[in-house]
């Protein structure tokens, strides 16, 4: 997998407020939530700590490809495309528990592996 472009990695630094994390179900029916619990991992990863996640949980369990658009301090918007795993173990996990609140559960870690980057129509790769 391709590193993320400087551009990206620059904008990941420089965010502010939470995500938004898109799935579909197996019906194609769209979800989209908030989350705020979000890291990145490796040149390619965006992991997510799954703290209240049902419908969502269940979209990436059964395969579903997603999304997860961030804005930066300066209200410029990307959005990362790929494919997710789900990780109860592992140092994705363990990465996840390190930097994931306290007082929040953190029952699993989603890594979103990216394979496409827009800002705005403009794709990035």
């Amino acid at each position: 997998m391709k590193k993320l472009p400087e551009i990206v990695q620059s904008a990941w630094m420089n965010r502010e407020g939470p995500a938004v994390l898109a799935t579909v179900d197996a019906d194609g029916k769209p979800n989209v939530i908030y989350v705020g619990s979000v890291n990145a991992w490796g040149d390619d990863t965006v992991l997510v700590a799954d703290n209240y996640m049902h419908k969502t949980r269940a979209n990436i369990q059964a395969g579903s490809p997603g999304a997860l658009l961030f804005f930066t301090k300066d209200r410029k918007a990307y959005q990362l495309k790929g494919a997710f795993t789900y990780h109860t173990a592992g140092p994705l996990f363990e990465s996840m528990k390190a930097w994931n609140k306290p007082e929040y559960p953190g029952v699993a870690t989603v890594a979103l592996q990216v394979r496409e980057i827009y800002s705005g129509a403009e794709k990035l790769r």
